[in-house]
């Protein structure tokens, strides 16, 4: 999986825009500037929390064109001290979406340095310092911190691992006569069967174990989640994290999907986008056991989030200067991001349908306990 996503050649994020109508897939930022807007709102919060420190870290994990950050900065442009605090610190690996970031973001390239060739710039739109890195751990640490990651955890590798009746073997990749991949099962149990499955069944209860045939794991998260909650506990600061997945254990959620259709996983791999639920469950558990000074809330709906922060008042403001096929763009956009199932008033093609993801995607925060509780999780 993070092979197909991420090698350096011929990997799915590597060399395209996969974003948007002309792309693969479309996201919640690229639906509508509310949701972008409403993070910005968030993050506000929770800089008031911090007790409006002077300078702060504002990471955002694979931020795809830059357009949640683009907005988000548009958004508290007014408000003249927080944005002087931010430092925006972009985790990205894919070289041509630095670039299109780069225009979203409107930055000037002021130095490139390192063998990742990461990049430091200034967006025009604020003034704010931007720099790129290939992961968490190259974001300076001793500066209260803000995280962002949307669709992020979704993208990271997974081990799915099925109950036979000689116990829980791992589901892997072969090589076929004919030379194509195919799906095969470990004929005992493997290294990953002992250690990720293992560990996730302790944060479990045996009866809900014992229902199960498939289970999927995903040990990046369980380490990715270690290194926000140790750092937000170390410099102060919080994590918010949306994506679509369940309050509990995943048991086989691995898709595929090019130019917005659903495709078999092993159908030409790396040229379509690959993606599995997030486990909420197993992120709360990971960032309790990574250090006390931090607590865990959500996870909440999308819908029950942007609601809360106020989007229903922002789109009714903006229908009130805008043209009656801009108010179209908007109240679509507006359903997307907080209804459930397909929008009853749409009237194009049945393979064009949106569908809302108001109660398909989950928000969870992860504070220092020192902050209280972020809004709207109280």
């Amino acid at each position: 999986m993070e092979e197909v996503l991420t090698n350096p050649q011929c990997g799915f994020y590597i060399n395209r825009d996969v974003f948007g109508a002309g792309g693969d897939f479309v996201t919640s930022p690229e639906v509508s500037q509310m949701f972008g807007e409403m993070i910005s709102v968030w993050t506000m919060c929770l800089w008031e929390q911090m007790g409006r420190p002077e300078k702060i870290n504002l990471v955002e994990l694979g931020p795809g064109r830059g357009t949640l950050m683009a907005d988000l900065l548009r958004g508290s442009s007014k408000f003249t001290n927080f944005s002087k605090s931010v430092n925006i610190h972009l985790v990205e690996c894919s070289p041509t979406l630095r670039k299109v970031q780069c225009d979203t973001l409107k930055a000037v390239v002021e130095a490139s340095y390192g063998d990742n060739n990461d990049r430091r710039a200034r967006t025009s739109l604020t003034g704010a310092p931007i720099s790129w890195h290939a992961d968490l751990e190259e974001v300076p640490q001793g500066l209260p911190t803000i995280i962002i990651a949307h669709e992020f955890f979704d993208a990271l590798p997974v081990h799915q691992f099925q109950n036979t009746s000689g116990g829980w073997c791992e589901k892997m990749i072969d090589v076929g006569d004919n030379s194509l991949f195919r799906f095969v099962l470990s004929p005992h149990p493997t290294p990953a069967t002992l250690l990720y499955l293992r560990r996730r069944c302790q944060w479990a209860e045996p009866e809900e174990i014992a229902k199960l045939e498939q289970i999927e794991v995903c040990p990046r998260a369980f380490e990715l989640t270690h290194q926000i909650s140790k750092r937000i506990s170390d410099d102060g600061g919080g994590a918010l994290i949306i994506d679509y997945g369940k309050n509990e254990i995943i048991t086989d959620s691995l898709q595929a999907i090019r130019k917005h259709k659903f495709v078999h996983i092993l159908d030409n791999p790396g040229s379509a986008d690959l993606s599995a639920y997030v486990d909420f469950a197993a992120i709360q558990h990971a960032a309790e056991e990574a250090s006390e000074n931090i607590s865990v809330h959500g996870p909440i709906t999308q819908s029950w989030l942007l609601g809360s922060l106020g989007i229903n008042f922002r789109v009714e403001a903006l229908l009130e200067n805008c043209t009656e096929e801009q108010a179209d763009s908007l109240r679509t956009g507006h359903w997307r991001l907080v209804g459930d199932g397909e929008a009853p008033f749409w009237e194009g093609p049945e393979e064009q349908t949106p569908i809302g993801m108001g109660n398909r995607y989950l928000a969870m925060a992860i504070v220092n306990r020192k902050q209280g509780v972020p809004m709207p999780f109280v």
